[in-house]
């Protein structure tokens, strides 16, 4: 099988470990920069380019970063227009990068997750703040990762201080009831396919809630309850995607769903869990690419 690992730089942890898992395995295998490729669009023959040659893949794996959503999704588009099988679809990753959208589509499900407010006037704060409950609120940026741009504030005042602020430079915020019971400990879960496939929990350093391992947290390998495992793969599954890195939070209700990564890293699981969860990947596509139905229309 011809994979192409559509990444910005081979010598990330992930993007290297695709490769090499995809040549052990026979494969030939390619990683492209994405923000070099370029499209000719035209009747009923879409092609690909990257520094004059024209590219060609049974399957790819995206690796897009979240800042190059639009112009990273718009490749994967055009592959699968070409016919090659995408781990994760455009339209997919498109889903998951829309936090706001995600979390429409997930909560719909009946997946649960923490109670969630938007708000677009000012002068309606106060009044979504109490449709989330009482203070502590967690206050997220809908652009942020790795845990960056997300506040806790301990009281309303503060809260609705908070998000005016953030509404004077025009963000676009989300607010949500903050766990306590949780103890600034979380879960990373990998989808792949229909099942969990790697799982590990986060402990946030001493004074800190956010548990992501770019902030200090610590990362041990952690067995999924059936529970956790059932909302990890229908919270990928609504979204469309294959290959997911979905994060829980325990509570006195049970699993809550906090977000869902189309691109989720793997050398923090992988280390954490001692799974080759790259293998997991490829193996995947392996299946994938000998029982595909090319009569199904595409999720593009």
């Amino acid at each position: 099988m011809k994979i192409g690992i559509l990444s910005q730089d081979i010598r990330l942890y992930s993007t290297k470990r695709l490769f090499e898992t995809a040549k052990k395995r026979g494969h030939d295998a390619q990683v492209v920069s994405y923000l070099r490729c370029y499209m000719s669009i035209a009747k009923g023959k879409p092609r690909i380019y990257q520094a004059g040659n024209e590219l060609s893949f049974d399957s790819v794996i995206p690796r897009i970063a979240a800042s190059w959503t639009f112009y990273g999704a718009a490749v994967v588009r055009q592959f699968e227009l070409m016919g090659s099988l995408s781990a994760n679809s455009s339209a997919s990753i498109n889903r998951s990068r829309d936090k706001l959208r995600a979390l429409q589509l997930i909560g719909n499900t009946g997946v649960d997750m923490p109670v969630t407010g938007y708000v677009h006037f000012s002068r309606d704060v106060e009044a979504v703040l109490r449709t989330v409950g009482e203070p502590p609120f967690v206050i997220k940026l809908l652009e942020g990762t790795q845990g960056r741009g997300v506040v806790l504030t301990e009281t309303m005042d503060a809260a609705i201080s908070v998000i005016e602020t953030m509404k004077k430079i025009d963000a676009n915020i989300l607010v949500q009831e903050f766990i306590s019971e949780a103890s600034g400990q979380d879960i990373r879960a990998i989808v792949v396919g229909d099942k969990v496939v790697a799982s590990m929990k986060r402990t946030a350093k001493p004074g800190e809630f956010r548990s992501n391992v770019h902030l200090g947290g610590k990362a041990e390998n952690y067995e999924t309850t059936p529970q956790e495992e059932e909302s990890a793969v229908r919270a990928a599954k609504v979204l469309g995607l294959h290959v997911a890195g979905v994060d829980l939070i325990q509570s006195e209700r049970g699993p809550l769903v906090l977000e869902v990564n189309s691109s989720p890293g793997l050398e923090g699981i992988e280390t954490a869990s001692q799974i080759d969860v790259a293998g997991k990947i490829i193996e995947y596509l392996e299946e994938k690419i000998q029982t595909r139905d090319t009569s199904k229309p595409m999720d593009i």
